[in-house]
Parts: C-alpha cells; structure tokens; sequence
C-alpha cells in the first residue's frame, strides 16, 4: 500500500516537473520578428534563398521579373547597396552572407556560366572562387567568420559538397 502511493507521488512529482521543464522553455519561444517580416511583405517583391547573419539578412529577391541579391541590416531596417552583385546579365542562384555582413558568398549564371563568387563588402571586390575538381556550383554557405565557405557541387552526375577555406 506504501509502496503505491510513493509510486504516485513520483508520478505526481515526474509530471509536475516535466510540466515546470516544458513552461521554462515557453518563455524562449520563437516568435516572429513582426515589423521586419510586415516590412518585407509589403514589399511587391517575392524573395527566397535566405540567410541570416548577426543583424544581417541576404536573400534573394525578385523585382519586376529580374532577381537579384539584396541585404538587409537587420538593426536599422533597411536595404544595403551592393555594388558590383547584381549584373543586368546574370542571374542569382544561391546566396550566404557571415555573420558580420562584411562576406557574401554566391552563385550566379552568366551566359552558359555557372559562376562561385565571393564579394568583400569592407573592400568592395568581387573574386571568382574555383572549383578544383570542376563541378557546377548550385548552393552555398558561408559560417559565421566568413572564412569557410561550404559548396554543393554537381559532378558527372552527382551532388558533392566542397569546403572551401577562405583567405583573410
């Protein structure tokens, strides 16, 4: 009889615990960031491909039929020039930014080019990032230092990931 109702009160005490566990996590919620996601919704624009850095946010976005690159600061709510990205003859695939925003790293098609670039916004430059062996790039991502870029490849027939180390 004791022992059943220690058996309870364990029970009791488990779930009562569980429930004080689940209630903590509540408080860490997600929740939407409104006023930036009710800016970029207003937007006639339709973007994908995101990425997010520290207070940075690039993605890619589709104005009046043409895509481009664009980045978002995050802190200020507003849109940063990216000169030199964005080619009347080209076309974004993918897009990365680090966590600082100072490296974007992307993948455009340019004529019968498939093209991996690295722009260094602190610099304004452009650098075209070689595939060894060769492949198609398709996707990237850049990690927070911006120093290591990670690449989806496709190779006679088959998708491979590179990792890339990026110079200072």
């Amino acid at each position: 009889m004791k022992t059943s109702i220690i058996y309870k009160q364990l029970n009791t005490l488990s779930l009562l615990l569980l429930v004080l566990t689940l209630a903590s996590c509540a408080k860490g919620q997600m929740r939407s960031a409104y006023r930036l996601n009710n800016l970029i919704s207003r937007s006639s624009s339709s973007y994908r491909e995101p990425s997010v850095g520290t207070q940075w946010l690039a993605t890619l976005v589709n104005r009046n039929g043409k895509e481009k690159i664009e980045l978002i600061d995050l802190k200020n709510k507003r849109v940063v020039s990216l000169p030199g990205i964005n080619r009347s003859d080209s076309q974004p695939i993918s897009v990365s930014v680090s966590a600082n925003g100072q490296r974007l790293a992307f993948v455009r098609q340019r004529d019968d080019q498939t093209e991996l670039l690295l722009y260094r916004r602190n610099l304004g430059t452009l650098q075209t990032l070689r595939l060894s062996p060769r492949g198609v790039p398709r996707r990237v991502s850049l990690d927070g230092s911006g120093r290591l870029l990670a690449v989806q490849v496709s190779r006679d027939g088959r998708w491979d990931i590179d990792l890339i180390k990026l110079s200072s």
